[in-house]
């Protein structure tokens, strides 16, 4: 037989595309040619796959070969189809049977000696085949991220020549039981180690309760960065769907940690990071931090040396709760619903309000500096809070306040009753939905609409008043929103920026 047809899956974005491996041995000048818009690492396996064959003892054919990947118009990336296309050289050529490769599907990158090596995408690639009944054969290192989902028919080899002979029925694949990971304790400070600042620790409950972005802005020092670290703690843990959203992000990327399964992810990326790396893109568009802490927390320290246009590309992810990629010869989508907290100081010095130190910053400087900020995105941050700094008696005398794990139970309680009450999370309710699970009675009414009038408010940041108002209530489990959670509310907008 001089034709064999593999099948194998490509990766666009969380998608894993069906592909065909098309192998053509014909008599001619011996030649190596991949068609079907390969990128360079596919066209470098016609190397790795040549140097597999022939240190595997296997005979490379000293024929024309051609390798079609199709559909043509998809294009294809990374070393997955090295392991389907030496099998498919191996049938074409009449060294193994055609009907090995029946109801299976095949990935996998090969060395230059035959083992089989890693891959990015394992688990995007087993979700879409769970709509089939085919065996997906891939290397034994990536078993266990394949074992994640339950169901799915997958074996495992960790050299070309243990999964030929295996193809072969001369002996057994390695199998991906389900796979049920123990998560290593995340490595996160404890809400108990803040000393004072009761308003910031309460501004973290609120925020953790009802999935409220949050800006702390105060001088050096105050805790500002401690207090962003013990959020991610506050957090309940994720269900099913969104543990196997979080984990087919970072097989994506290349940084899936079976260790981390069923952890909030925490990414803190540098204020020198591009548009690009923090919303994701290139050529051939990846994830960036935004998608990275779907699910998660996104922490922005030092705000303000972000660049101005680095941070006006999360006003859209902020609201809609997903990035679309489009380039001109492909387009993606990612999940990047993260829980946004930031941290800055209030003048390029820092000490502006500070009653330690005077601030040596001029107002244009100032002026300057806080403009960095626009003000559609702070709209879209529910809750601003200034952090004092801590008097230096008090940072020893200050008694100890609730622990992570206290904190936590009280979030998961208020969660709950939204989740029952709504279904999502009192940050994603609709305008539409706002009136029916969050209404104010005419009093309330009248005291929203002159403090819109007073402050400014936008209509976006009225609704998003409501719902800190409705997640304050949630907290102290009552049914309705009185007086004192609106004007708690209220009060987490007063930044002077």
């Amino acid at each position: 037989m001089s034709l064999a047809l593999v099948q194998s899956r490509a990766l666009l974005g969380l998608e894993a595309p069906e592909v065909r491996v098309e192998v053509h041995l014909a008599n001619g000048l011996p030649a190596f040619n991949l068609v079907g818009l390969p990128e360079t690492a596919v066209r470098e396996s016609r190397d790795r796959v040549r140097s597999a064959l022939l240190t595997a003892g296997f005979e490379f054919p000293s024929r024309r070969i051609t390798v079609n990947l199709s559909p043509a118009d998809l294009p294809k990336e990374g070393g997955r189809y090295d392991l389907p296309i030496a099998l498919g050289i191996l049938v074409a050529s009449g060294q193994l049977p055609a009907a090995c490769l029946e109801r299976r599907e095949f990935i996998g990158e090969l060395a230059l000696n035959g083992e089989l090596r890693s891959v990015r995408g394992v688990l995007p690639t087993a979700l879409a085949m769970m709509a089939g009944d085919r065996e997906l054969i891939l290397p034994a290192v990536d078993l266990p991220e394949a074992g994640l989902i339950a169901g799915l028919h997958s074996s495992g080899a960790e050299h070309l020549l243990q999964l030929t002979a295996a193809l072969q029925g001369q002996q057994a694949l390695l199998k991906a039981g389900p796979q049920t990971p123990v998560a290593a304790p995340p490595d996160l400070p404890d809400l108990r180690d803040v000393r004072g600042q009761p308003a910031a620790r309460r501004a973290l409950t609120v925020a953790a309760a009802g999935q409220h972005n949050l800006l702390l802005c105060g001088p050096p020092g105050s805790g500002k960065t401690l207090l962003s670290r013990c959020l991610p703690g506050l957090l309940p843990e994720p269900d099913e769907q969104e543990a196997l959203q979080v984990a087919a992000v970072q097989s994506i990327s290349g940084g899936f940690d079976p260790a981390q399964w069923k952890q909030r992810p925490f990414r803190a990326p540098h204020h020198t990071a591009s548009a690009v790396a923090l919303v994701g893109g290139g050529s051939n568009p990846r994830p960036g931090e935004i998608s990275l802490a779907h699910a998660g927390v996104l922490f922005l320290d030092e705000l303000p040396e972000f660049g101005r246009q680095v941070l006006e590309v999360l006003r859209e992810p902020l609201e809609s709760g997903e990035i679309h990629l489009a380039r001109a010869a492909r387009r993606a989508s990612y999940p990047a619903r993260f829980l946004l907290v930031a941290a800055m100081n209030p003048c390029p010095c820092g000490h502006l309000g500070d009653p330690r130190k005077d601030c040596s910053c001029t107002p244009g400087q100032i002026n300057r500096y806080q403009s960095r900020l626009s003000g559609p995105l702070l709209d879209r941050i529910d809750l601003q809070l200034n952090v004092p700094p801590l008097d230096p008696e008090l940072l020893w005398q200050a008694p100890d306040g609730e622990c992570t794990n206290a904190v936590r139970e009280r979030v998961a309680k208020a969660r709950d009753l939204q989740l029952k009450r709504a279904g999502k999370v009192n940050a994603l309710l609709s305008a539409n939905e706002l009136e029916q699970h969050a209404p104010l009675s005419g009093d309330l009414q009248q005291l929203m609409a002159r403090a819109m009038q007073q402050q400014g408010h936008s209509a976006r940041a009225a609704h998003r008043t409501l719902r800190v108002a409705r997640t304050l209530a949630d907290l102290d489990g009552d049914q309705h929103i009185e007086r004192r959670h609106l004007l708690e509310a209220l009060g987490y907008r007063k930044l002077p920026l």
